[in-house]
């Protein structure tokens, strides 16, 4: 018998984020070992009158939103849609990804339907709203999103999550030990060429012929740090004049980054790319000589371990990252890439000096955390883990289905 498991989803392809990127590794991955995937999203995914949508060969099941949707609306509307999904497909069992608005619904209809459910907690909602700034912790609200978390997690048949940090948040809130598994980010690494030289044509384009580059590739959130980067880089410019600071993305904190720059009077020092296309970025990447991960010291990032890193490993590049915990968890200090201290502009600068003072050492460093996502961090490794979470599930409640081997 095939296995067949209902995703549901807040958002996907061709919506572009790190969360439609794990999803999507996780669903090829599990085709591959013989699975049979249908995907929902929730009205997250945007205004749309479609049921489905075939993205990259994959068909994903939409749910219509209507106007000015409440918290409670979305549930409803994705509760109708998982109903209707599981008529259409009949899964064996329904897995939800973050955040707990999908959960929730996903455990009434499988109470309904008799359906196991798998919870994937990519992060907790309630920090989420703390680190998009729509609550406070300590709250009414965010003591109210912790509690929700905590129900759909204690009711989940079995519970997932990225991390280890993530992992020791869910144990204390009830959920059993052997209820909770890591299923780690990882990176396809034959997709992420090594050692590739830079575009000489994009360098000039970008005006960084002949410079020293540090750089950022990401999503510009406050957690993210980077007001830390552009200080320190300030800094460098005194004693190099061929330092460049390269910040390849957008998003919330762009306005104030960019009037930082200004009034440090680095306006021609730091390049500001915008968003680049996804097939595009590891052109950019390859314009760098260090990366910097300046994340703050809060609780998202002490638990929760990011997926640009690895992308950097993959790819043979240098970098240096704040010792937050998600970083601890995943970063093997001066053997795959180097820590400082969190929130210290001056432990940052001192870091990217380091760096660039031994490059004598840096075809080993790059060679090892090639190695290291190659050996430890692929998907085809990560995804395998969910056979036993999806056994552990069925088995629950006396509810047996064979999975192929």
């Amino acid at each position: 018998m095939t296995l067949r498991i209902l995703h549901i989803l807040d958002h996907s392809i061709p919506l572009h984020s790190g969360y439609t990127f794990r999803t999507l590794s996780i669903l090829r991955e599990q085709r591959r070992l013989g699975w049979e995937t249908f995907h929902l999203t929730t009205p997250k995914q945007g205004a749309t009158d479609a049921l489905h949508e075939d993205v990259d060969g994959m068909t994903f099941f939409r749910t219509p939103s209507e106007p000015r949707n409440g918290l409670v609306a979305q549930m409803r509307l994705t509760a109708n849609r998982i109903r209707t999904v599981i008529a259409a497909v009949r899964p064996h069992i329904i897995h939800a990804h973050s955040p707990v608005l999908n959960a929730l619904p996903s455990l009434w209809c499988g109470w309904r339907a008799s359906l196991p459910v798998v919870y994937e907690m990519r992060a907790s909602w309630e920090d989420a709203a703390v680190d998009h700034g729509t609550t406070t912790e300590g709250s009414m609200r965010y003591r109210l999103s912790r509690a929700l978390e905590s129900f759909a997690l204690r009711r989940a048949d079995q519970v997932t999550t990225i991390c280890e940090g993530l992992r020791a948040d869910i144990a204390v809130r009830g959920v059993a030990a052997d209820r909770i598994a890591v299923i780690p980010n990882a990176v396809d690494a034959a997709e992420f060429k090594f050692g590739v030289q830079a575009d000489p044509a994009l360098r000039r384009k970008l005006g960084l012929d002949g410079a020293t580059v540090v750089g950022f590739a990401g999503s510009f959130y406050g957690y993210e740090g980077l007001d830390l980067l552009i200080e320190a880089a300030r800094c460098m410019a005194v004693r190099r004049p061929d330092l460049r600071l390269l910040l390849v993305g957008g998003g919330p904190q762009e306005a104030a980054l960019k009037q930082q720059v200004a009034q440090a009077g680095l306006g021609d020092r730091v390049v500001f790319t915008g968003r680049v296309p996804h097939d595009q970025v590891q052109r950019y990447y390859e314009l760098i000589d260090v990366l910097a991960y300046p994340r703050l010291p809060i609780r998202l990032t002490e638990l929760v371990t990011p997926l640009k890193p690895l992308e950097a490993m993959a790819q043979g590049r240098m970098f240096v990252a704040s010792d937050v915990g998600g970083h601890r968890e995943l970063i093997r200090h001066g053997e795959t890439g180097f820590l400082f201290k969190a929130g210290d502009a001056a432990a940052l600068e001192a870091a990217i000096e380091s760096v660039l003072s031994q490059r004598e050492a840096w075809p080993q460093i790059k060679a090892q955390a090639r190695r290291f996502v190659e050996v430890e961090r692929t998907w085809s490794g990560s995804v395998a883990r969910y056979q036993g979470v999806y056994q552990r599930a069925l088995a629950r409640g006396g509810r047996i289905q064979p999975l192929p081997v």
